[in-house]
């Protein structure tokens, strides 16, 4: 674990569960990142780890940035992965966050780093947060599915196990890796509407965060994101209206889901369903 540099001793952690959202192809409209940029806020988190990001970066794909500090001093900002520990007096477990962006290189190296300090820290668990675009409306509640590394834990939690084939990111790696390293994992997914994936979406990263109380046990304090979802809710509404062509697609998405709903007689669509959805879209925009 060269590449990882702890900030003190180990924390003393409690049935703790790593929780985990990476910045880039796994966060659409930054779902994932926000859901546990919320935990990390929400909770008394400190800092236990960093890793390196010289081998794990291509700056020239993922540029660090300069920023001044005091408004004199400039200061570059790398991209980050850090580990950060949360404790919760009122649960019966601890919070490990990997707050992170997606690695250019060496993912499975660099999974392996985290799936190592999973193990000195005791954690029982992984839980991934991603979001993906979807032909889904904002209209409606925000689809969110779950996978697991194993049958038994797919029965537990309720989740699903998905027949999905295709490429992945390092959410993906992080969870084979995890699987051959002996530490059981799951993955919730939000689906966020293509047509306003560019932009932030609070509604996307409150579903997310709800699922994951359910999960860990652990309750959330999300006032500030439940006012951005409204807020999300009612400009997105505005936008939509002033736009015939796009209230025409929602209405259609509107349309069809019901139709779905009620042939499948299921609450929310499946994950298999979401990615036959998405991979007809891509192939309705051709190039």
């Amino acid at each position: 674990m060269d590449s990882l540099s702890w900030e003190g001793d180990l924390p003393h952690l409690r049935s703790p569960v790593l929780v985990c959202a990476f910045r880039g192809w796994n966060d659409a409209a930054a779902a994932a990142s926000t859901a546990l940029a919320t935990v990390a806020n929400s909770l008394d988190a400190e800092l236990i780890a960093r890793v390196d990001p010289e081998e794990y970066f291509d700056f020239q794909s993922t540029r660090p940035t300069i920023s001044l500090a005091e408004g004199q001093t400039r200061r570059i900002d790398w991209p980050e992965n850090n580990l950060i520990a949360a404790a919760v007096p009122a649960a019966d477990r601890d919070l490990v966050l990997l707050d992170g962006t997606e690695p250019n290189l060496r993912w499975r190296t660099f999974s392996e780093t985290i799936a190592t300090a999973a193990d000195a820290l005791g954690v029982e668990m992984v839980i991934t947060l991603g979001s993906l675009i979807a032909e889904v409306a904002h209209t409606l509640p925000v689809p969110i599915t779950g996978l697991a590394s194993d049958q038994e834990l797919v029965d537990e939690l309720e989740l699903e196990r998905s027949n999905y084939e295709g490429p992945t990111g390092i959410v993906g790696v992080v969870h084979d890796v995890c699987g051959k390293a002996g530490i059981s994992s799951a993955s919730l997914w939000a689906a966020v509407p293509h047509y306003v994936a560019a932009v932030p979406n609070p509604k996307a990263a409150l579903a997310l965060l709800r699922r994951l109380e359910g999960l860990t046990g652990i309750a959330i304090d999300a006032g500030e994101l439940e006012e951005e979802t409204e807020a999300y809710e009612e400009q997105i509404g505005r936008a939509v209206s002033a736009n015939p062509e796009i209230e025409e697609l929602v209405a259609r998405i509107e349309a069809e889901q019901a139709e779905l709903l009620s042939a499948e007689g299921e609450d929310l669509p499946s994950a298999d369903s979401i990615a036959r959805e998405f991979q007809r879209f891509l192939r309705q925009q051709g190039s």
